[in-house]
């Protein structure tokens, strides 16, 4: 099935399955084309959230190595006018930051989005655990956060 055939079917969990199957096969040099095919499907709730899940399922493969970064200026240029998968790339890229040890600013990690905070509050960066554990946005975040930094005294 292509993706225009996707698009046929009236039935929008049956064509976000077929994207994900899509997505999750596609070689590297066309994933570009079929993201921003996907981004066409008149049900944008739909496409987006397909879209989101391919977006986190790549970046957690790719963050730590090199092909992160290009892969993430395409799928900026991919995602321009969607405002919610640009921010997720823009928090997988600060993540990577922080896991990596690249410079970052806390106040960005404190700006960040739940998904973001909570992801990581239970990662390895012990700074950011600490501001996580002290400002986090939610009770869990700040909770999770202190699990992780009692984890690592104990250890």
């Amino acid at each position: 099935m292509n993706v225009h055939d996707i698009l046929q079917n009236p039935d929008e969990h049956v064509r976000f399955a077929a994207y994900l199957d899509k997505l999750g096969h596609v070689a590297d040099a066309n994933e570009l084309a079929l993201v921003s095919r996907v981004l066409t499907d008149p049900d944008q709730t739909m496409a987006q959230s397909a879209v989101l899940q391919h977006l986190d399922r790549r970046a957690a493969g790719l963050y730590p190595g090199p092909a992160y970064e290009g892969w993430a200026q395409a799928m900026t240029q991919a995602t321009i006018d969607h405002p919610f998968l640009a921010q997720r790339l823009r928090e997988w890229s600060l993540f990577r930051a922080i896991t990596l040890k690249l410079p970052w600013q806390p106040e960005d990690l404190l700006a960040s989005s739940n998904w973001l905070q909570l992801k990581t509050a239970a990662a390895t960066n012990t700074e950011a655990i600490k501001i996580l554990a002290e400002a986090g946005r939610t009770k869990r975040i700040r909770n999770t956060a202190r699990v992780g930094l009692n984890h690592r005294s104990e250890s």
